[in-house]
């Protein structure tokens, strides 16, 4: 199998590896780096339970080759917090309780991170738009758009926004 080099930085720290051509940037952040907040769930992109952001935008790190990732920021569910404060969306899922069995949440708060770095202010359809790429078994999604409408109003998408995480 052939192997190859990347430097790909998650969550701030940067780091060159050797991975197989075919890895998924998934197994990548889950067995290399050893960030096992990115679950993986169908492995078909269709679930987002892998939801990721890569570059600034949010992807399903099921679909995406760790080589394809080479030069690239990554962004985990375990970069949100900074200095071990939660970030708003995090904070968000926790006051609504948007979550239940919690499979889904890393990428739920993922995209919904992404959201708001787009629309600081979404109004339900918006959040329900911005969400839809993620599949959740539990909850009825209620308490999922409640958890981002609560992120917006007490500083959306948080350190991402300003530029401070990882500092």
């Amino acid at each position: 199998m052939s192997r190859h080099h990347v430097r790909i930085t998650v969550n701030g720290v940067a780091r060159e590896d050797e991975v197989e051509a075919r890895l998924l940037l998934v197994h990548y952040l889950r067995e290399v780096r050893g960030l096992t907040g990115t679950h993986v769930g169908c492995d078909t992109s269709n679930c987002g339970a892998c939801t990721v952001m890569l570059d600034g935008q949010t992807v399903k790190s099921c679909s995406v080759f760790a080589v394809a990732a080479d030069g690239c920021e990554v962004l985990t569910v375990e970069g949100l917090a900074v200095d071990g404060q939660l970030s708003p969306v995090q904070q968000g899922f926790q006051e609504c309780h948007g979550l239940q069995c919690g499979y889904c949440t890393p990428g739920m708060v993922i995209s919904a991170t992404g959201l708001l770095l787009e629309n600081p202010d979404p109004g339900d359809t918006a959040i329900r738009e911005g969400i839809e790429g993620n599949l959740c078994r539990c909850t009825g999604y209620e308490m999922i758009v409640d958890s981002v409408r609560w992120a917006a109003e007490h500083g959306g998408a948080g350190a991402v926004a300003t530029g401070t995480r990882g500092r």
